[in-house]
């Protein structure tokens, strides 16, 4: 070997490790991580910065903060001293069309285009797979926001900057969890290929179907991406999942029952074949139901709310599951006591002071 290839190896080996050592952002539930983007979430609601009762974190500082766009959509950009950038999504507001984006809950394909009110093209791609679906109203945030972000990260890595958090609380987790599936797939495209993301998203309601969940997971293991969960809050739990034969991999034994059922003799072939097509019935017409007024009947709100939106297809599945590494914070007696349930407060359980108390509750505050 070349004597001076030997004396490379150690300094190369030396540079290697100072990389690793450098990279600020590390995999892995990091408590304190989430407490300071909890504090910034919370300077996403419109009321004076006198009145939040959660500090801003010392060591951060907002750098910039986009227009109002789309369906009353938002996000800010802070500048940590470390020059780690956090990308803060607004969750959803008092406005008519913020909610409008929530009920927009028809599904459509998580590789595909949409046409936008501004007569833009936004092409994406959320999931390596084509039986991958997503929620269309928070797809259309997506498709607003996506273009500043990106000019921000581009803009910060050009800087040095190159490690991103991302976080949203509510509307603003789902979409939280949809532009970091966008980001992923970008690499090398609209951002650099070495830039690194960790999500958090807290009180998210489900993005999209399980094989938009696995991808999810997938391109986020070994600790980049979190879904933080008041086991009490039933926003997490929506929007509404049915899950149809259309829904499984296709290989399963309900693909060709017919052929299943022939190798069946005597009045068992006939009950339990009479039965399993009664039962994909009866949820095919659920699923269709749900497809009609979450995405025909709100589809039509949103284009008189947003002109020039164009009619969009959807797929013909409403199987929307959550995605992201849980945290759970589970309700103790202590919470119970502070925070009873009243079905006259139906957001008791989500808003930012419950969970603040369960966080601290299992992870408390050093010193």
């Amino acid at each position: 070997m070349c004597p001076l290839l030997l004396f490379r190896w150690p300094l190369l080996l030396l540079l290697f490790c100072h990389t690793l050592s450098a990279q600020k952002l590390k995999p892995g539930f990091d408590h304190i991580e989430l407490r300071e983007l909890m504090q910034l979430s919370v300077y996403q609601i419109d009321t004076p910065w006198t009145n939040i009762l959660y500090p801003q974190p010392a060591n951060y500082q907002l750098a910039y903060r986009s227009p109002e766009m789309a369906l009353d959509n938002r996000w800010d950009l802070w500048q940590r001293k470390d020059s780690v950038a956090v990308i803060s999504i607004r969750g959803t507001t008092g406005n008519a069309e913020s909610w409008l984006e929530n009920f927009y809950a028809g599904m459509v394909p998580a590789i595909h285009q949409l046409t936008l009110a501004n007569g833009k093209t936004f092409k994406y791609q959320l999931a390596a797979d084509s039986g991958a679906f997503v929620h269309v109203g928070w797809t259309i945030a997506l498709a607003y926001l996506q273009e500043s972000v990106v000019e921000q990260i581009n803009s910060n890595y050009k800087n040095g900057n190159k490690e991103f958090l991302i976080v949203g609380h509510s509307q603003g987790g789902a979409i939280a969890c949809l532009l970091t599936s966008y980001l992923h797939y970008e690499r090398g495209k609209k951002i650099p290929t070495d830039v690194i993301i960790k999500t958090y998203a807290t009180a998210a309601p489900k993005p999209g179907n399980l094989k938009y969940a696995y991808d999810y997971d997938f391109i986020t293991r070994d600790g980049w991406a979190f879904r933080v969960v008041n086991a009490s809050d039933w926003v997490p739990e929506v929007p509404f999942a049915i899950q149809t034969l259309n829904d499984l991999n296709p290989v399963n034994p309900f693909a060709n029952i017919s052929s299943l059922m022939s190798r069946t003799r005597g009045p068992q072939k006939w009950v339990t074949k009479s039965v399993i097509r009664k039962m994909n019935r009866a949820v095919r017409k659920s699923e269709r139901k749900f497809r009609k007024f979450l995405g025909k009947r709100v589809g039509f709100l949103v284009r008189r709310s947003l002109p020039g939106t164009p009619k969009y297809q959807y797929v013909r599945s409403m199987n929307y599951v959550p995605c992201g590494t849980p945290i759970i914070l589970m309700p103790n007696a202590a919470y119970r006591q502070k925070y009873p349930d009243d079905p006259n407060r139906i957001f008791r359980h989500h808003f930012f002071g419950p969970y603040f108390f369960l966080l601290d509750t299992y992870y408390p505050r050093k010193g």
